[in-house]
């Protein structure tokens, strides 16, 4: 291993063994959903990250949705929602996941909130409510992920100057409108040297969840490399889909969403569902995607695996293997897996080896691959900052 590689680990250790890394889902659900096709008996499996997805699955009114994280601050993240819409009002939830700031937030939390959280996220949240009680740096500016959007809004608000072409072109009415904000005013000023070298380097990507192995799939895969491979991602997002509903991007690039412009749990509708009694069939665990199934005793028949085999592709690949053969022990009939990737192609898909039926086999001999209607859902991904998507069903 080079000097590189292990300062490179060892900052990704610390960002993400110390930290709330994510503070909102940066995995698009609405393609998701066509993905898994949740029926009422489906149990789901998704890696919790921030739980606005998770959320937005137990809309499909699955059987249980259950979130798996080993950082146990994502699942406390999770936790505290889930108690916002078992005890808060909407406009009150609202103010808190919508906007990411509230003026009675350390009172909310005290008095109606609190209780209703496992002891682990109790003392979490005791700490670090603080980060809803702040206008100026709102919840979307917290965390790992959230320090990054905040160094980005910095940079175009103070040193290029053109957030009145941020806000305008947030309020595009058509695509020709946005192409044409951006290819005027961003386009040149927004991609300077600074800018650029900072993409490159990885303390910048493990802000924001890139690891040394998912960096190594991009400048292999993708001519170009990083840099050129992020700047195609936001022109497409800018240039070819609409931003009227891309919340994903509104909240980094504004620090809160608006009502007409959100995750699914936080529209009043939603919540009200959520509160009726969907929101019971969520639950979190913090532990590895292999420790939660070697743990579990009944079936999986949906997995959400986002993008994180890539992270285990390289020096972990043994690990990989094992998850694999830990959803294998666990999977019901018809079971349906999707994942994502960094890379254009997640070959080490490829070299997994499961053992079924008391002998050894390539993994890929058990996956039906839907191809196409991956690749047609991947063109609109509102996200669009993974290289490709996957659609797979397991064999029996």
């Amino acid at each position: 291993m080079s000097v590189f590689d292990w300062v490179s680990g060892r900052v990704f250790k610390f960002v993400h063994g110390n930290n709330l890394v994510y503070n909102t889902c940066w995995e698009d659900p609405r393609l998701d959903r066509v993905a898994l096709a949740i029926k009422p008996a489906d149990n789901v499996l998704v890696i919790t990250s921030a739980g606005c997805n998770a959320l937005d699955y137990a809309l499909c009114a699955p059987n249980h949705v259950y979130a798996v994280d080993m950082n146990p601050r994502q699942n406390a993240l999770l936790d505290l929602k889930i108690a916002g819409i078992k005890s808060l009002e909407f406009e009150d939830f609202f103010r808190l996941f919508g906007y990411g700031f509230h003026p009675d937030a350390r009172r909310l939390y005290q008095r109606r909130m609190r209780e209703r959280l496992p002891a682990w996220s109790q003392t979490y949240w005791d700490r670090w409510i603080k980060f809803f009680d702040n206008k100026t740096r709102p919840f979307y500016f917290r965390g790992t992920s959230g320090a990054f959007a905040r160094m980005i809004k910095i940079y175009t608000d103070r040193v290029i100057r053109v957030r009145p072409h941020i806000d305008a072109i947030l309020e595009a009415k058509t695509l020709a409108e946005q192409r044409e904000i951006y290819e005027k005013h961003l386009r040149e000023r927004f991609w300077s040297r600074p800018m650029r070298f900072a993409m490159n380097r990885d303390t910048t990507l493990s802000m924001v969840g890139v690891p040394k192995a998912q960096r190594k799939q991009v400048e292999t895969q993708y001519q170009g490399g990083v840099v050129k491979f992020v700047q195609d991602a936001v022109e497409a997002v800018f240039c070819k889909l609409p931003l009227s509903d891309n919340y994903f991007w509104r909240v980094y690039m504004k620090g809160e969403y608006s009502r007409g412009c959100c995750p699914e749990y936080l529209k009043a509708e939603n919540f009200d569902l959520l509160k009726r009694g969907l929101v019971e069939r969520v639950s979190t665990h913090t532990d590895s995607v292999q420790g939660f199934l070697d743990k579990h005793t009944g079936q999986i028949s949906r997995y959400v695996l986002l993008d994180h085999m890539d992270w285990l592709s390289d020096k972990f690949f043994p690990l990989l293997e094992l998850e694999w053969q830990g959803i294998l022990a666990r999977a019901a009939p018809g079971t349906r897996i999707i994942w994502r990737s960094g890379g254009l192609r997640t070959d080490f898909i490829e070299r997994v080896n499961v053992t079924t039926g008391g002998r050894q086999r390539p993994l890929p001999e058990l996956l039906t691959f839907h191809r196409d209607l991956a690749a047609e859902l991947h063109e609109k991904d509102r996200v669009h900052t993974y290289g490709s998507f996957y659609i797979a069903d397991l064999a029996a």
